[in-house]
């Protein structure tokens, strides 16, 4: 828990100032959670995409992001996902946004989702294989790509691994509109300049995983590439675009 702990209380001072819920993403995962009732939020950071509601329990490591959870949001305890603090099958669904990309032991974590649900799982992430279809990676990051274990950069090998843990899942594409109030990684993937702005990338993860001359190094040249031109050359297609796949999936497995 420390390591994960202490990215986050460093990086996570300023988490809610770009790191807001985005409605049609919200809108997403409650139609997933479905009739769930009692809910678990694994990671929960500072509780954007959480529903309301008296059964519903944040797990963090971080206390910097617990600390920044607004007033009335669920109650929140300091745990990983690899040891819930809960007893076997004790909530009707387990979720998880955007977040088992931090665990250190990820199939420990889903087994975990797993005994403590009842009814479903509910996971949000991208598919890592589809990481160097991005512009920002393949442009101008591509020791992002040093940041995912080799098997999971081949197509096929984290839906199966999912399928594996959780048994029958549905896999959904989230397409990520071009407005998008939650600034994670790829979220501004039509608007470049975001990328250049330092406290838009103090609120994502890749950019404090990375050495920080490689991140310097791909600001000055998308931000070189933004001034010629080049950039809109490459990718005019983007800019009429209201939202496009960047591989970010929607994940639901219904438990019985």
């Amino acid at each position: 828990m420390a390591e994960r702990a202490a990215l986050y209380d460093r990086i996570g001072l300023t988490y809610s100032t770009s790191r807001k819920a985005d409605p049609r993403l919200s809108a997403v995962i409650r139609g997933a959670l479905g009739d769930a009732s009692s809910i678990v939020n694994v990671g929960a950071g500072t509780g954007d995409y959480e529903p309301s509601g008296p059964d519903v329990l944040a797990v963090e490591p971080s206390e910097v992001m617990i600390a920044q959870r607004p007033a009335g949001s669920a109650p929140a305890i300091r745990g990983v996902a690899e040891a819930l603090p809960l007893e076997d099958a004790s909530v009707d669904a387990a979720m998880a946004i955007i977040s088992d990309h931090h665990w250190t032991d990820r199939p420990a974590g889903l087994r975990e989702m797993r005994r403590v649900a009842r009814k479903r799982i509910v996971l949000v992430n991208s598919d890592p294989s589809a990481a160097n279809g991005f512009w920002l990676t393949r442009d101008y990051l591509p020791g992002f790509l040093d940041l995912i274990p080799e098997d999971y950069r081949a197509p096929g090998y984290w839906r199966q691994e999912l399928q594996r843990l959780l048994g029958d899942i549905r896999v959904h594409v989230i397409p990520v509109p071009h407005d998008c109030t939650d600034g994670f990684y790829q979220a501004y993937w039509r608007r470049p300049g975001m990328y250049l702005r330092a406290d838009v990338r103090r609120n994502i993860s890749v950019f404090h995983r990375l050495p920080a001359t490689d991140v310097n190094r791909a600001v000055q040249r998308l931000s070189h590439d933004l001034d010629n031109g080049t950039w809109h050359k490459r990718h005019d297609a983007l800019t009429s675009r209201p939202e496009l796949d960047v591989g970010l999936r929607l994940v639901v497995a219904e438990l019985g």
